[in-house]
């Protein structure tokens, strides 16, 4: 049985997915088709003899191949092969599919090469994430994290709302049960196990709401409820990306979820959940592959963009080069900090090289304002023509075939090519794919506002106070 198989199988449990008012097996609905065959042949990159050495690593310890999401790096080299696996998936996924389980993968083996930092706020996360981190190895888990809760009403403090909170209401010698909400859970619907913990800071008087869990997505209990599907609008040749990488989000309630002890990894404990929160190895090795994901996503938008205005003639308008030129700027940009974050990797204090998390955080904070433009550039360049895309086949096989290639054809196209360009780039700009995507480029990696401050508070402004400091004394 292949990799992509044995996931596959896993998906036949009792989990309980929600879709338009009904609970229904992903593996055998239209709206998960296409995503999980997209999913099953990226998993099957690893027993392929020409992508295995690229996308995955031999492992000692489970004496076989592991994906290099897994890898704890030790070396720059194994930097860059965990970027070239991040590569290879994201380059065959065009970048639009962000929650492919490397990003969650890799948060675990933060977690896991940092387990010893956490001995002084709770003694036995060490033994329960490394138990935890070889299991999801050996069964090549796909895992996703989700952090943020309802939005019921964010003007309270954190903690006075209780419905938004997630909570343990009973514990007993088995474990512990969950009753609450959490939101945005990117592929939960199709994830074997789900890692769940709060994302802001819990006070210290509220330590039932501080825990770190991990929840097996066929849990009795847990509902999964999803959005409106992308990839049951049309056929594979009108919405091509929509059939294929729709990555379903969900909300999840937590209907008294029971959690065994092995799988909660901190338990009232504010300040181990903070510090799971701010793990500098878990955040570096994450949006490492976050923004590798985003050039290739940069990269696929200029490739679309240029090819429009080559074909509706337009490319040589200075207006349009200047366009594509920033297009090109904004995907050089991120190619150069990803090259200046693992130019500059580092070993830690555990020995661990990390990617530098200042370039990421950079590349980052450009990336949520990046792409929408990118988005805008590529409409106003396609313009009228992307509401002017013929519906259906039939029009290019009937009577008016002659007039179609005539009159919708393009400067080296013929009508049909043409038309497909066309309906990739309605994909990424006025399909419910595109604008789920625009909200999330803005906002996956939380508050961007909150995220460019951090980035100004945290950073060493000593030493740019000491460049002005000699022009302020007296000559």
């Amino acid at each position: 049985m292949s990799r992509g198989q044995a996931y596959l199988q896993r998906l036949n449990d009792e989990r309980n997915v929600w879709l338009d008012g009904e609970c229904i097996r992903v593996t055998e609905h239209s709206a998960f088709r296409g995503t999980l065959q997209t999913i099953e042949s990226l998993f099957n990159l690893v027993d392929g003899a020409d992508t295995r050495e690229t996308v995955a690593y031999w492992d000692e310890q489970t004496n076989g191949y592991v994906h290099q999401a897994f890898r704890v790096p030790r070396n720059a080299q194994e930097i860059s092969s965990r970027a070239a696996a991040f590569r290879l998936w994201s380059d065959r996924t065009y970048g639009v599919m962000s929650r492919l389980s490397d990003y969650a993968r890799s948060r675990l083996t933060g977690w896991y090469a940092t387990r010893d930092a956490m001995a002084a706020y709770d003694p036995v996360y060490g033994g329960k994430i490394a138990a935890y981190y070889d299991e999801a190895k050996r069964k090549d888990a796909f895992l996703t994290i989700v952090q943020r809760d309802p939005q019921i009403n964010r003007a309270l403090p954190v903690g006075e709302d209780e419905d938004a909170m997630l909570q343990i209401i009973r514990t007993n010698t088995e474990g512990v049960v969950l009753r609450g909400a959490k939101m945005v859970a990117t592929a939960a619907p199709y994830a074997d196990d789900i890692i769940a913990y709060p994302i802001q800071r819990i006070p210290g008087h509220r330590p039932e709401l501080a825990h770190m869990v991990i929840v097996a997505a066929g849990s009795p209990g847990l509902h999964m409820v999803c959005r409106e599907s992308f990839a049951t609008l049309d056929s594979d040749t009108a919405h091509p990306l929509s059939s294929q990488y729709d990555e379903m989000d969900a909300v999840l309630f937590f209907d008294d979820v029971f959690v065994p002890w092995e799988r909660v990894l901190l338990h009232n404990n504010p300040e181990a959940v903070w510090q799971i929160r701010c793990n500098v190895a878990s955040s570096s090795l994450a949006y490492h592959q976050s923004i590798i994901r985003l050039h290739s996503k940069l990269e696929f938008i200029t490739a679309i963009t240029s090819s429009i205005a080559k074909e509706i003639g337009v490319d040589a308008f200075l207006n349009v080069q200047e366009q594509l030129g920033e297009m090109i700027s904004q995907m050089h940009t991120i190619e150069g900090l990803i090259i200046a974050s693992e130019a500059q990797a580092a070993p830690d204090v555990h020995g661990n090289w990390l990617p530098s998390f200042k370039y990421i955080e950079t590349a980052r904070n450009l990336g949520n304002r990046y792409y929408p433009r990118a988005v805008e550039i590529l409409k106003t360049i396609a313009a009228g023509g992307l509401i002017q895309i013929p519906s259906g086949k039939l029009e290019l096989e009937g009577s008016i075939s002659p007039m179609m290639n005539k009159y919708l054809g393009g400067v080296t196209m013929q009508a049909p090519e043409k038309i497909r360009l066309f309906q990739l780039a309605w994909e990424l700009t006025g399909s419910p794919l595109g604008a789920r995507h625009d909200l999330y480029e803005r906002f996956y990696a939380g508050d961007p506002v909150r995220n460019r401050a951090s980035q100004y508070v945290q950073y060493d402004k000593d030493r740019l106070y000491a460049r002005v400091e000699p022009w302020l004394r007296s000559k």
